[in-house]
């Protein structure tokens, strides 16, 4: 399939783990991708991942968390691709884990709802003008099961992902009468280097044990749904969390 054959698309966290993975099926797909990532050498190295591999791609190194750099981008990306039509916002960190919430500094509070909440609305900020200008636009945000059901020792990642549902369910409902779509998805444990650097080994497993399915889930099955949602045949859906959870949320 070529379903984004002729589209841009801009993804967050795009030089490796879940934004990777996406700007990679996207890429398959026929698009244009733009990442943006704060860690140069990691994002060099997935722009060359991507050579030959798509219409067209470009890294910049922006920091989500400073909203001039992230206007300065994406007025870089229009310059150079003309249009953008998809955002995915995958950009986001875990933050100290096992931790009681009386346990939890403000510093680290600050950090996570920095990158994962406030670095999310800047970018979507950022690229809805265009997309209104368009009359077309797919945002995808992703979020995490534990914003739906919350996991213990984890409330500032908690609080971010619950807060990214949240801003979906607005997003979705404002622009629900233009051509623009803003949906979410919610993985449940994933097998990424953020997951697996981010949490202890007892943690991890604690984790994996309430995913029915009994295992973590994997990039390319949280690429599929994002290649969905961010595609034109997701046009009466917004405003939406889909699950890739392994069957740890249902509703």
């Amino acid at each position: 399939m070529q379903r984004f054959e002729g589209q841009v698309a801009v993804i967050t966290g795009g030089a490796q783990g879940i934004g990777l993975g996406i700007a990679h099926r996207l890429g398959r797909e026929g698009a244009s991708l733009a990442l943006l990532d704060r860690d140069q050498p990691k994002l060099e190295s997935a722009v060359a991942s991507l050579q030959g591999a798509c219409a067209g791609v470009e890294g910049f190194t922006v920091d989500v968390t400073d909203d001039n750099a992230v206007n300065g981008a994406v007025e870089q990306v229009l310059k150079r691709f003309g249009r953008i039509d998809v955002l995915v916002t995958a950009a986001g960190i875990v933050g100290v884990t096992d931790t009681p919430t009386h346990g939890i500094e403000t510093a680290n509070f600050d950090a996570v709802l920095g990158v994962n909440l406030r670095g999310m609305f800047f970018c979507i900020r950022a690229v809805l003008p265009s997309m209104l200008a368009a009359d077309y636009g797919r945002i995808v945000n992703i979020a995490s099961i534990t914003g739906k059901d919350g996991n213990e020792g984890m409330m500032p990642y908690t609080v971010s992902k619950a807060g990214v549902i949240g801003m979906t369910m607005v997003v979705g409902r404002e622009y629900a009468h233009t051509g623009i779509t803003c949906n979410a998805i919610a993985p449940a444990l994933i097998q990424t280097a953020m997951t697996t650097e981010g949490l202890d080994e007892e943690h991890f497993k604690r984790l994996t044990a309430r995913i029915p399915m009994g295992r973590t889930g994997t990039i390319d099955e949280v690429s599929a749904v994002a290649a969905f949602a961010a595609s034109r045949e997701c046009s009466f859906t917004t405003g939406f969390t889909f699950d890739a959870s392994g069957g740890r949320a249902v509703y």
